[in-house]
């Protein structure tokens, strides 16, 4: 099910500057996979431009505020495959108003009139009810795969309305949401002859699931390659779902307790042994030294392992990695001390990202955790790394300045020093020389998280040196405005900006009137911008939406929260009413 061919060739006929073939267009635009380049090519001229609208059928959207679902498919009317992205990344820290919008139903009901023949759908910080799922499962008859990261406002109901309607679903992918879980009797709601699924995510849903329908539909879909399941699977269930899905190649376990007799251990290890296609590992909640050799049979073709949810020591961590000697990405827990990163420093030569979550942040008498010490270990020993986060509550300029003297290719470096304002704790200077380092010596850096007590110094060197920067995430740092301007000024390819708690005012909000709408996004928070500035700001700068979040009892003269986005669909309409929406046109 399409649009109809007659049409399109009668709107390019009508449309045609040159006697280019459309054929020879649609083929050349074929071979571009990567959104950005396909927009880029849509500006070379008219021709271009009207090939790329007919021949595109995968859309992405990084602010569902930056255009409208009627513009997009006026645009696109091919489209089968849509990713859609909604509240700016501090929700995530629960500084976005629990209803400021993002709601994802206006444009399912658009997509059932222009795109009947959507396939997929992604969504990132989305709000989704269950009436919203339903539409989507009896609206779409070829509906095939289904991803929501971040969202909130739906339950398990809406899960059930998905596996009861989608009957050509290959994907069902559930990650880290706020979803009212009422029950696990929605896996149940899959036709016992379906078997079409090959990805199946529910690892972060709370409450038990229905097992024997868990493992009824395991069976059937023989071309399942990705299950990851929530900790209500026990080490006993998980042996029976591995026998009847050897063929995964990645897989998210549940808990590692109750204790396993000599006999399921034995069966347990089998499974894991004729799981050959195996190459990313997670889950293992609860995991402990005593279970974690069952693993070891797939460890030697795992490239990611994603420990986040184990309270591993170091030396449980050492154990298990000497068995993975491929590993490409790492995340841990710091429960593994500067020990542990020392294991993997030895152990995985290959490693190109690694990320080390905080077991608890809030507490600050924390005794473990890791230091800059473990981070040089792996630095050392892990040449190839590119992407890291590291959460940690001390740090000196030099050891950054070592790390990425090992490791000059980061192109994400993202430093989470967790108590604010923290300065070179061997020095006490400002952490100014450590990120210096990084723009200078990382000339590939795309995205950059800093932290730590940091002057204007800092985003003087991020302006000279990092001109393929694109993102920049900024806390609780800064001695005035000038240090926003220099970032303005001299980052050429920005296109996120995020800072909270920071000293910047009008003055540096203003800065950016030339570059804000070539970025996607401007975020301001606890900062020192007033009413009066966004507004200058909203009438100089009529394409763009300025918002601004209000508090109840906050000055009426401050702009609590600010974010700034360019838009070609005007000011939105769903807008709270502790959102202000100003604008200039």
């Amino acid at each position: 099910m399409g649009p109809n061919p007659k049409m399109k060739r009668e709107f390019l006929d009508s449309t045609r500057s040159s006697p280019f073939p459309d054929e020879v267009l649609e083929r050349v635009l074929s071979l571009l996979k990567s959104h950005k380049d396909r927009s880029a090519v849509s500006l070379v001229c008219k021709d271009w431009y009207n090939a790329e609208s007919w021949s595109r059928t995968h859309v992405f959207i990084g602010n569902c505020y930056s255009v409208s679902p009627e513009i997009v498919a006026r645009r696109f009317p091919i489209i089968k495959s849509v990713t859609l992205k909604g509240k700016p990344r501090f929700s995530d820290f629960n500084l976005v108003p629990e209803n400021w919008g993002a709601d994802v139903h206006p444009w399912l009901v658009v997509f059932a009139t222009k795109y009947p023949f959507l396939e997929e759908l992604r969504l990132k910080r989305m709000a989704v009810s269950d009436e919203s799922l339903e539409f989507l499962a009896v609206n779409f008859p070829n509906f095939k795969v289904l991803s929501l990261l971040s969202c909130d406002g739906f339950s398990t109901d809406g899960l059930a309305a998905i596996a009861t309607h989608c009957k050509s679903l290959t994907q069902l992918d559930i990650q880290e949401n706020g979803i009212d879980d009422k029950s696990g009797g929605w896996l149940s709601c899959f036709p016992e002859n379906f078997t079409s699924l090959e990805v199946l995510n529910f690892a972060n849903l709370n409450t038990d699931v229905n097992f024997d329908a868990l493992e009824r539909l395991v069976s059937r879909c023989k071309s399942l390659k990705v299950l990851k399941v929530n900790k209500s699977i026990s080490l006993e269930h998980l042996q029976r779902l591995l026998v009847c899905a050897p063929q995964l190649t990645e897989l998210g376990t549940g808990s590692f307790t109750p204790e396993l007799t000599t006999r399921q251990y034995a069966e347990l290890e089998s499974a894991f042994n004729q799981c050959k296609n195996l190459h990313t590992l997670s889950g293992l909640w609860e995991a402990t030294a005593l279970y974690l050799p069952v693993l070891y049979p797939v460890c030697s073709n795992l490239t990611f392992l994603n420990l986040s949810y184990t309270f591993l020591q170091s030396l449980e961590l050492a154990s298990l990695l000497r068995q993975c000697p491929r590993l490409r990405r790492l995340w841990v827990l710091d429960t593994v001390g500067d020990k542990g990163l020392e294991a993997v420093g030895s152990n995985c030569p290959l490693l190109e990202e690694l990320r080390v979550f905080p077991a608890d942040p809030f507490d600050e008498e924390i005794i473990h955790g890791v230091t800059e010490a473990g981070f040089v270990a792996v630095s050392y020993g892990c040449r190839r790394l590119h992407y890291v986060l590291y959460f940690c509550r001390q740090m000196t300029n030099a050891a950054v300045a070592t790390i990425v003297r090992n490791c000059p290719d980061f192109t994400h470096f993202r430093l989470c020093i967790m108590n604010p304002g923290q300065p070179d704790y061997l020095t006490n200077e400002p952490m100014d020389e450590a990120f210096g380092a990084v723009v200078r010596t990382c000339t590939k850096l795309q995205r950059l998280s800093v932290s730590g007590l940091l002057t204007d110094l800092t985003f003087e060197y991020i302006g000279q040196y990092a001109k393929n920067l694109e993102t920049l995430s900024v806390a609780f740092a800064g001695s005035s405005d000038r240090g926003m301007q220099c970032v303005l000024e001299g980052c050429p390819k920005l296109r996120k900006l995020e800072i909270r708690d920071c000293p910047f005012g009008n003055a540096a909000l203003l800065s950016g009137l030339e570059k804000y709408e070539s970025m996607r996004s401007l975020w301001m928070s606890a900062c020192n911008v007033t009413m009066n500035g966004c507004r200058l700001l909203a009438r100089e700068m009529p394409r763009l939406n300025v918002e601004v979040m209000k508090e109840d009892g906050s000055d009426d003269s401050q702009a609590d929260k600010v974010y700034v986005y360019r838009s070609v669909a005007g000011p939105r309409r769903d807008a709270p009413p502790c959102v202000l929406t100003l604008s200039g046109l």
